[in-house]
């Protein structure tokens, strides 16, 4: 059985996983056995993190989806392989590797032990990195607070605060937009350099995050587009976020007829026919390349680049035909 993803909505909110996963199969005719099998054999999300528990009540707006085939385990807690660029007293910058949420979504904590996914967050690997770094046991330093995420399968730059004040700063500086944070996409076809200006809203009509024409509903998301390298037949882009809404490269780009390459949520357009991904991507094709804030104490600008990692690497290698 296959099934796109697919956003929450409002007569579905409060029903179970299983209720709302079997309704959505209806053309399949699933039994409910399969569809708790499909959920219990670890083949289901909800947004972020798995979902192994069929009596789970959904809420409107949150992201599901059906996985091809089941996850891992979660694996053993390790910081090995993870890059600190920079430690003081009150921020830390870590290289996120993909394939790590940011943070645990606070509903999967509402979960019985039993269901939930334990894989280690990014939030728990740099606290246990800083700690390491530090000789200090992790238990003895305060955790880490969030001031920005990337999405699970985006690698690169990130920040989190080690104090309050540096949280509080940090966060001002993001709200006013100073935070330089620059990525590296991989998109089908070549789009000309642009800003992209939209209010996107949860739902767009169709059950995906979007774009919406309504006046005074939704957020503003301000997506600088600039081109890095004309690939064969793809192009290799550099955008500069001017806000930071959930999903916002990837659904404007998206919205712009060039969806991520390896993007698997972002690929429907308006009329409900599907892009067609034949790019061989490895995952999702995007990485926060660069860095930049005032220092929240001191008030020092410090900035960081990290490139492309070995996967994305390779695959923008083999595009262009290297």
């Amino acid at each position: 059985m296959s099934l796109p993803p697919f956003t929450v909505a409002v007569p579905e909110a409060g029903h179970t996983l299983a209720k709302v996963l079997r309704s959505r199969l209806h053309e399949s005719q699933p039994s409910w056995t399969d569809v708790r099998s499909l959920i219990t054999s670890r083949r289901v999300k909800v947004g972020d993190s798995l979902c192994t528990d069929p009596a789970r009540r959904l809420k409107e707006g949150e992201l599901v989806e059906l996985l091809d085939k089941s996850v891992h385990r979660p694996k053993a807690a390790t910081t090995d392989g993870l890059v600190i660029r920079h430690l003081d007293d009150h921020v830390v910058v870590v290289e996120k590797p993909a394939g790590v949420n940011t943070v645990r979504h606070p509903s999967e904590l509402e979960w019985p032990d039993k269901h939930r996914e334990l894989d280690p967050t990014l939030q728990d690997l740099a606290l246990w990195a800083t700690a390491a770094r530090l000789n200090r046991p992790a238990k003895s330093l305060p955790p880490l607070r969030i001031v920005h995420r990337l999405d699970k399968e985006t690698s690169g730059l990130l920040v989190f605060a080690r104090t309050p004040l540096a949280e509080r700063v940090l966060g001002m500086q993001f709200r006013k937009h100073t935070v330089v944070r620059r990525y590296l996409t991989v998109i089908p076809g070549y789009l000309a350099p642009r800003t992209i200006t939209s209010q996107l809203v949860r739902d767009r009509g169709d059950g995906r995050r979007g774009s919406t024409n309504v006046p005074d509903l939704g957020k503003k998301a301000v997506t600088h587009v600039a081109v890095e390298e004309k690939l064969k037949g793809y192009t290799l882009l550099s955008v500069r976020l001017e806000t930071g809404r959930t999903h916002q490269i990837r659904i404007h780009l998206s919205e712009a007829g060039h969806p991520v390459c390896g993007d698997k949520v972002y690929v429907r357009r308006r009329d409900g026919t599907e892009f067609a991904d034949e790019s061989g991507a490895p995952r999702l094709a995007l990485h926060a390349t660069e860095l930049g804030f005032e220092h929240p104490v001191d008030g020092r600008a410090m900035h960081w680049d990290m490139p492309l990692p070995a996967d994305l690497a390779k695959f923008v290698a083999k595009l262009r035909g290297g």
